[in-house]
């Protein structure tokens, strides 16, 4: 006969050839496994159901440490008052589990956005720009998570790690499109709110109004042709002339950006 559970007492319990099964304070109900492995793991048993289609049911909690013993307590407590409402607890986790499942990644979302909003709402450059800085500032980072699951904290990390690359005025632009992002999984009823709520922009931008004339342009080229500086540079101020980008972007590009045979940077 089990008394109530203690994190001692659960961590002085030891394996045998056998699965152990105890009740807290002895009785049927919230309960706990050891495996010949050595895992344990909380559960309840209880009875769901009406007249002759009442039935045992058992609901596994969770792993023992990686659910504490008040967690598990706690779990049981609530999946109790469920079954008083006539609400299966097994049959919600699983529900939930399949939900989970089926919830869509954050590479999933940029994919949807991309297709169903910025192709539609943009121009080919601008939409090509959105997927661009997704593909390689929000992908790698928290693609494979749930989209569901991303909090403000996620989306400020991630801006602080651009920012210190030296890229600010990237992190303001993959803040814009990733907060668009979001806005639109809203929308769709993707998830419940944005992340992107009250995330201010990583950095101050000074607005240039000057550009130069295209007889600035030819001068600029030419004197390129002549100046003290490596053919790496050189090239590089004419792409970016070329090309309008920022700087950032130019210094921070890779070579698998590049279609070399479709002529596009992605």
């Amino acid at each position: 006969m089990a008394k109530r559970f203690t994190d001692s007492k659960i961590q002085s319990l030891k394996p045998t050839n056998k699965r152990a099964i105890l009740f807290e304070d002895g009785g049927r109900g919230f309960g706990i496994r050891i495996e010949p492995s050595g895992r344990k793991s909380f559960f309840l048993e209880y009875r769901f159901g009406k007249g002759k289609e009442r039935r045992n049911r058992v609901l596994t909690i969770g792993k023992y440490p990686r659910v504490s013993l008040t967690k598990a307590r706690s779990i049981a407590s609530q999946s109790l008052a469920h079954v008083e409402q006539d609400v299966d607890p097994a049959t919600q986790k699983q529900t939930l589990i399949i939900a989970n499942r089926d919830a869509l990644s954050v590479a999933d979302l940029v994919a949807e956005y991309i297709e169903k909003w910025a192709k539609v709402k943009k121009k080919e450059r601008s939409w090509k720009e959105d997927e661009r800085l997704l593909k390689k500032d929000i992908i790698p980072a928290i693609g494979r998570k749930k989209a569901k699951d991303i909090r403000r904290r996620d989306i400020v990390l991630l801006l602080d790690e651009i920012v210190e690359r030296g890229a600010a005025i990237t992190a303001n632009r993959v803040l814009a499109v990733t907060r668009k992002m979001f806005n639109f999984a809203v929308g769709r009823d993707i998830i419940d709110a944005s992340p992107c709520v009250q995330i201010p922009a990583p950095s101050k931008e000074n607005r240039r109004e000057r550009n130069l004339s295209e007889d600035e342009i030819i001068v600029f080229w030419d004197k390129l042709r002549d100046a003290k500086m490596s053919e790496e540079i050189r090239l590089a101020l004419k792409f970016l002339l070329i090309t309008a980008q920022r700087k950032s972007e130019v210094t921070d590009s890779e070579w698998k950006e590049f279609d070399l045979e479709d002529k596009w940077w992605t």
